[in-house]
């Protein structure tokens, strides 16, 4: 199963897998179902979560249901225990919307719910997040999560993103990253996707953010909070949601 999935991963481009995926996730769920782990963002329960990995295959990765990884997860446990998120009145910019989120973020009464990308189906408007259409101060929370380790320019869409947040408002900008570098590695000489692969652990990244990732966004303004939110989890919670330990959020302010 592990060779199908890195097969269908590298091969499907991203946005015919989102629309596939419909039709595909309830009969996985069905075929899946049981009590071992759980996933957090529905409550649904099964004996085992799908693999995942554009290069390595991580075992118990993607959930049969929402389609969430372990980072969508983290993010929606510390978005549901730590912060008003759900029950505040909210003007949310989503990039690169995830599947996980979408439906439920949109039928949230307390948020007025924006997401945008260049190719995503779902998406309801086309924008480059190096310049995005929108006034500045326009949004109290953004999301733009494993996105900026596919742009050259990280810098430029960082400053976008903070030109877009109000004040006083929260962005939350997962990546990819190697807690082990200190600094990140990047080489934008290489353009083949399969070299892309071997440097950066998939075709379409550009770089593995390092430790350094929290003082970039430090430098186009942002105070940042470092979050461990797995460290205030018991094991036991971490094995049954499938989360990574050790996984930083980058909890950005304005």
């Amino acid at each position: 199963m592990k060779k199908l999935f890195k097969f269908i991963l590298n091969t499907i481009p991203r946005p015919i897998l989102i629309k596939i995926s419909y039709w595909v996730s309830p009969l996985i769920s069905f075929y899946l179902k049981g009590k071992t782990y759980t996933d957090p963002i529905d409550g649904k329960s099964f004996r085992k979560f799908l693999p995942y990995g554009y290069g390595t295959q991580r075992s118990n990765a993607l959930s049969p249901s929402t389609l969430s990884l372990e980072r969508h997860r983290l993010l929606w446990l510390y978005l549901k225990n730590e912060t008003d998120f759900f029950t505040t009145p909210k003007k949310v910019l989503h990039i690169a919307p995830e599947q996980c989120f979408f439906n439920l973020f949109k039928k949230q009464e307390n948020l007025e719910y924006i997401t945008a990308d260049l190719h995503s189906p779902i998406a309801d408007v086309k924008a480059d997040i190096c310049d995005l259409p929108f006034e500045e101060n326009s949004f109290d929370i953004i999301f733009s999560n494993h996105v900026l380790e596919h742009i050259e320019d990280d810098r430029k869409a960082m400053s976008e993103l903070f030109r877009v947040l109000k004040p006083g408002g929260m962005g939350i900008f997962q990546i990819p990253q190697d807690l082990n570098l200190d600094n990140t590695y990047e080489d934008f000489s290489i353009t083949s996707s399969e070299e892309r692969t071997k440097h950066f652990g998939q075709y379409d990244h550009v770089r593995i953010y390092g430790r350094d990732y929290f003082n970039r966004l430090r430098n186009v303004g942002f105070t940042v909070k470092e979050v461990d939110y797995s460290k205030t989890l018991s094991e036991k919670l971490v094995k049954k949601y499938c989360l990574v330990q050790g996984e930083i959020l980058p909890v950005c302010f304005k």
